[in-house]
């Protein structure tokens, strides 16, 4: 299973940056989907998720509204869209198939969850 994640790089306090998630082996239109993050010394976190029903939505705190989630069912991409970018939003970023999704937290589905690489996001002025 290849999870494909992109879009990362150096930017600017508030600037904006769309990160993307593909996978060459699933079809991620009905998955639930999150993006999870990693930050030098952290313990990793959930971000955004969102069911396979796109019925329910997941945001950390740290980023409601300023970050959003989206898919393109035509290109079987998932994309974060990360606004006003701040420099504690430096990390690795990840996608995920398969978490748990709650309106209250996701979490990570371990063993039904598969993983990509992770971009780099470096939020510096």
């Amino acid at each position: 299973v290849q999870l494909q994640a992109s879009g990362g790089g150096l930017v600017q306090p508030g600037e904006t940056l769309r990160l993307s998630c593909t996978a060459s082996e699933f079809i991620l239109n009905a998955l639930a989907m999150g993006w999870f993050r990693q930050a030098p010394g952290k313990e990793r976190e959930a971000v955004s998720c969102i069911n396979g029903g796109d019925l329910i939505a997941y945001y950390a705190d740290s980023v409601k509204g300023r970050f959003f989630v989206s898919r393109d069912k035509d290109k079987n991409m998932v994309y974060l869209s990360m606004y006003d970018l701040k420099p504690e939003d430096t990390a690795v970023y990840y996608c995920v198939t398969d978490p748990v999704v709650r309106g209250y937290g996701c979490y990570d589905g371990g063993k039904d969850s598969s993983w990509g690489q992770g971009t780099q996001v470096t939020v510096s002025s």
